[in-house]
């Protein structure tokens, strides 16, 4: 990887080391814990959509230097990549290639796909997205937001989920909330606190239901005995 300062010593035979230069951002600050914005290989304390998205956010005049740093992509190439971004700003197309080599090299292939489909649910409002997410992309994608496991009974209506996760007040308050529009599920706005929710609609296929009240409040509910 250009960027990298090789150091040979004889001790008997070669052994051979490796440097970085320090990682630091635009304004000179390195990155790392002690600077409070670090990331982490450890899927535990950095999700791959969270990598992903770190180096997704990257500024223009940070990315040329972090495909050097940080990923094998031939020189030439990244000439080439640097070329088409100023082309077409918009795509952020280096950003993009740099999260992708990166999240491939840290959690793999199969990592790099949970990063995208993270990031295509999110974004994109995808529910096919999250149809296609397993538990743990859902928990690290909406971290914040309590899982419940909850049974499935017959004729259990929008307004019965939402209360058993304590998304909204009981009473009338709570079915104003969902009246007004203020309550999605998967992505899409329901309206009727009396409707009965629907395998394969306001359950997906994964067995999974995403509650959203408000534009930030999420709840990830996981239906048993479907």
């Amino acid at each position: 990887m250009s960027g990298h300062d090789l150091i040979h010593r004889m001790t008997g035979r070669d052994v051979f080391g490796i440097t970085l230069p320090l990682i630091t951002n635009t304004a000179g600050d390195k990155l790392g814990k002690s600077a409070g914005n670090a990331i982490w290989l450890n899927r535990d304390r950095t999700s791959p959509f969270e990598l992903y998205q770190f180096f997704v956010r990257q500024p223009d005049s940070s990315v040329e230097r972090f495909l050097k740093l940080l990923t094998f992509i031939p020189l030439p190439e990244i000439k080439h990549i640097m070329e088409q971004h100023e082309k077409e700003p918009e795509k952020r197309i280096p950003q993009k290639r740099l999260a992708a080599e990166v999240t491939k090299v840290v959690h793999g292939k199969e990592g790099l796909e949970s990063a995208k489909r993270s990031t295509h649910a999110l974004y994109n409002s995808s529910a096919e997205a999250l149809e296609s997410m397993s538990d743990q992309e859902l928990q690290e994608l909406f971290k914040e937001a309590p899982f419940a496991e909850l049974l499935l009974e017959p004729g259990t209506r929008v307004m019965d989920a939402c209360l058993k996760v304590s998304a909204i007040p009981d009473g009338a308050r709570g079915y104003e909330m969902i009246n007004l529009g203020g309550v999605s599920i998967n992505h899409k706005k329901v309206t009727n606190p009396d409707e009965v929710l629907v395998y394969g609609q306001h359950i997906l296929k994964n067995g999974l239901s995403l509650l959203r009240v408000g534009k930030k409040n999420f709840y990830i509910v996981k239906w048993l005995h479907l």
